[in-house]
């Protein structure tokens, strides 16, 4: 059995052009692959990804695009890599190829792992610099901007008096849940 691994880091890039990069490149490689999906922060549990784990076979495939599709530390991607291949299972990580279990091939591994590993350590550290210098400027806010300005929360509120939360959502496209919200952070003011 030859498993494709797609993986996501947000729910939003499920139907964007990460995933259908994923399963394109496995496709084109093995046409006769199962694809399993995941929206899973790699820093998480991956339910469907232990899945694989544990019911690979001798000669079955684990195929991915790249290598951090596949793990997020080097610990843990030689964790799998030794229990994949001591199962007698094959990985092939599309962008660096068959992995192979003799000395230098887990050489290789493990020095790929590690930059891996070093290079999303960097991009968090420039990220957080970032943050810090835009925290020093007075108009910063934390998280994403509103989807709504407070005309157009304050019109649905208004709303709210003649119609009941379903109707003002369908009217104005506002969720009950952020109405809801705005209610309560209005009541409190």
């Amino acid at each position: 059995m030859k498993y494709g691994y797609c993986r996501v880091s947000t729910k939003g890039q499920l139907d964007g052009n990460s995933i259908e990069e994923q399963t394109t490149a496995i496709k084109n490689v093995y046409s006769d692959t199962e694809i399993i999906v995941e929206s899973y922060s790699g820093a998480k549990e991956r339910p469907l990804f232990n899945q694989i784990l544990d019911k690979t076979q001798k000669g079955d495939y684990v195929i991915v695009t790249k290598l951090d599709r596949f793990c997020r530390t080097t610990k843990e991607g030689l964790e799998y890599i030794d229990l994949l291949l001591n199962k007698g299972v094959k990985i092939h990580i599309l962008n660096m190829g068959l992995i192979e279990s003799s000395p230098m091939g887990r050489l290789i591994v493990t020095n790929l792992l590690a930059f891996a590993e070093f290079e999303r350590a960097m991009i968090i550290e420039r990220t957080q610099g970032g943050k810090a210098i835009a925290k020093q400027r007075a108009d910063f806010k934390e998280g994403r901007p509103p989807k709504y300005n407070k005309k157009k929360i304050n019109h649905a509120l208004d709303l709210l008096e003649s119609y009941s939360y379903k109707q003002v959502e369908e009217l104005t496209g506002i969720s009950k849940s952020t109405l809801i919200r705005a209610k309560r952070k209005q009541a409190v003011s």
